[in-house]
């Protein structure tokens, strides 16, 4: 199941598409260990045909589990185009290919998802990323050895080497 429409629907008037399109579908799990596709993508488009081509105009909803690149801890993040327009040229050098009278708008679709992706995924601008062995030291339940490898350190950043 992709989305797809006929270009015959588009003869007289506009056309409404509203519907999930299944993970598998989107084929863009395997793109990011970070982000993994938790549910199917929500669209609500409006498709209209011009002159030498068409318009589609309408709204991209992908809920997405992220894992933070600085702590690891894992967080859901929705992916919104609420303003999404793709133009598809019927003629020319990129005409959109045509099967039996049917568009199919997944490539599309996928390619801007995926440019939507978050490229450093955050749990949160205040993250600090995973602790230090210094924070260990600060905590309770912090192991006797970071203290002596930290005044092992302490002892090597006195020395002067030319």
């Amino acid at each position: 199941m992709s989305v797809k429409f006929n270009l015959r629907h588009l003869e007289e008037k506009g056309l409404s598409l509203k519907d999930e399109l299944p993970v598998e579908e989107l084929a863009v799990g395997d793109l990011d260990e970070l982000i993994k596709v938790k549910d199917p993508l929500c669209y609500d488009l409006e498709v209209e045909r011009l002159e030498q081509g068409i318009l589609v105009r309408g709204s991209l909803v992908l809920k997405l589990l992220c894992e933070c690149a600085r702590c690891l801890k894992p967080y859901e993040h929705t992916l919104s185009l609420e303003d999404w327009v793709c133009h598809l040229p019927l003629e020319g050098e990129d005409k959109v290919e045509v099967i039996n009278d049917c568009v199919d708008l997944t490539p599309q679709i996928r390619e801007d998802i995926v440019l939507a992706f978050p490229q450093h995924p955050l749990c949160g601008p205040e993250c600090k990323g995973l602790k230090s062995p210094k924070d260990w030291e600060q905590h309770p339940g912090g192991d006797s050895k970071s203290s002596s490898t930290s005044a092992a350190w302490a002892e090597l950043n006195k020395l002067k080497l030319k």
